[in-house]
């Protein structure tokens, strides 16, 4: 396949559907490959964010999956977590993780305006992109305090270390984004 070839990056639909076998895959070969990461994703999960449109794909124009992030709202949409973020091997080096991550900011601060958006990474180059979008690192105590979202921390080989430390701290980064007072929301198409 070539790699040249033109990459799209929107808002997921439920035509995409089919592409949650193979992220879930990636997800958990590229958390085995680095050692560390969340491993394991329910593929019907992933299929729940791209129908209800809380999830960027990215893709070739000729059809092959490219990336993917999605978003979870937390605490009656007061956070919102920017997750997942995976690109397909073949593509790492070409900027589609920087497009994904702008674009899955720009629907969380579509969807959920006034929500703190986070983000955990053990991953340099997503603690950048984070930065560039107006993220800043955070303890714990400044994201979600809902249980849930712990539990999709579960599959990783670093879990035993969070809970050892009562979710107040694990290997990841945790990242915040607190969006100023709104007077004009960011516009976001999701035809995008």
């Amino acid at each position: 396949m070539e790699t040249d070839e033109e990459i799209i990056v929107r808002v997921a639909t439920p035509e995409d559907v089919d592409f949650a076998l193979p992220i879930v895959a990636e997800m958990e070969a590229s958390a085995k490959a680095r050692g560390t990461g969340i491993a394991k994703r329910n593929p019907m999960d992933i299929k729940k964010k791209i129908l209800q449109g809380n999830a960027v794909i990215a893709f070739t124009k000729s059809g092959f999956w490219a990336g993917f992030s999605y978003i979870q709202a937390w605490q009656n949409d007061d956070f919102v977590s920017n997750s997942g973020l995976i690109v397909a091997p073949e593509f790492r080096g070409l900027k589609v993780a920087a497009a994904i991550k702008k674009k899955i900011f720009e629907l969380s601060r579509f969807l959920y305006p006034s929500a703190k958006l986070f983000s955990i990474t053990t991953g340099l180059p997503v603690m950048k992109l984070n930065s560039r979008l107006g993220f800043k690192p955070v303890t714990y105590s400044e994201i979600t305090t809902d249980t849930r979202f712990w539990e999709g921390c579960k599959s990783c080989i670093n879990y035993p270390v969070l809970v050892g430390h009562h979710f107040a701290n694990c290997l990841c980064t945790a990242m915040l984004f607190n969006p100023p007072e709104l007077k004009n929301p960011v516009l976001l198409s999701t035809a995008d």
